[in-house]
């Protein structure tokens, strides 16, 4: 199917099941067949592969995965879209249909995630991701977001998210999208990426109080680290903290967040969960 006819299906579909697009919600559905394509190559789908799709939509992507994997979990929230997708993919009897909230909902086994997902959502979803167990994810975001999953210390899209991945999975930006592969158009361009874990490159003495301490310092990234610190201990009602604990790292903690790498983050949690854990 070329994408005129994708296209054309699209708009009789919505029209059909009297759906408006909601902007609100983030809404663009895939209508470029070749990206299509292109992104189950990417995923490297096999026969006794069980998928995860979030944010089916209209199920044009769910549909070309069923016909390759063994199982699909998709899920979707939108009750006018579930509807259509149980009317399309009811001639499969490997996909599974899940209504639901996809941040709240627990992911079921899975060996790939790929998806399109909702850009107002793209950080909180990628997080969760990171923390679930898969083999490879192939997911759409908008493109100025996929810059900084790949963002270096120093450069303005480095940030929270930048560490997170950084930590957890090796991530690739396969190819920028055009607007008008989706309908319709987004404002923005996207891109697609890959991620797949990784063993983390540094242990953190608690992995969990390294991510929180990861997430105060980025609430000011322009200010230098040592405020950073101060705020997290504030939030944890420590009165007793002085710079002078924190000697060894003196010189890492006059740096302004934004150049910080990741092991040097991973160096000033160390310390502080060693003295004030």
């Amino acid at each position: 199917m070329n994408k005129n006819n994708l296209l054309l299906e699209t708009i009789k579909t919505l029209r059909a099941h009297n759906i408006k697009v909601s902007k609100k919600k983030g809404q663009h559905f895939l209508v470029s067949s070749n990206l299509l394509k292109r992104e189950i190559d990417y995923s490297e789908i096999q026969s006794s592969d069980t998928v995860l799709e979030i944010g089916a939509g209209l199920g044009t992507l769910t549909k070309v995965l069923a016909e390759k994997a063994k199982k699909v979990f998709a899920i979707e929230m939108d009750h006018k879209l579930l509807q259509v997708l149980k009317d399309k993919l009811s001639i499969f009897n490997n996909v599974e249909i899940i209504s639901g909230d996809a941040l709240k909902l627990e992911f079921p086994p899975t060996q790939k995630i790929v998806s399109n997902i909702p850009y107002s959502i793209s950080s909180p979803l990628t997080f969760k991701i990171l923390s679930a167990k898969y083999e490879r994810a192939v997911l759409t975001y908008q493109l100025e977001f996929a810059e900084r999953l790949i963002a270096k210390p120093g450069t303005k899209n480095y940030g929270r998210i930048t560490v997170g991945v950084y930590y957890k999975a090796e991530v690739k930006l396969l190819e920028r999208i055009p607007r008008t592969a989706f309908y319709p158009p987004p404002k923005v361009e996207s891109a697609m990426v890959m991620l797949k874990p990784k063993p983390p490159p540094f242990a953190p003495l608690n992995e969990k109080t390294f991510f929180e301490i990861v997430r105060f310092l980025f609430m000011h990234p322009n200010k230098k680290a040592k405020h950073g610190v101060r705020y997290y201990l504030k939030s944890k009602n420590n009165k007793d903290f002085k710079l002078t604990n924190l000697e060894p790292l003196s010189k890492i903690l006059e740096k302004r967040v934004r150049y910080l790498t990741p092991s040097e983050i991973n160096k000033i949690a160390d310390i502080l969960i060693s003295e004030y854990e």
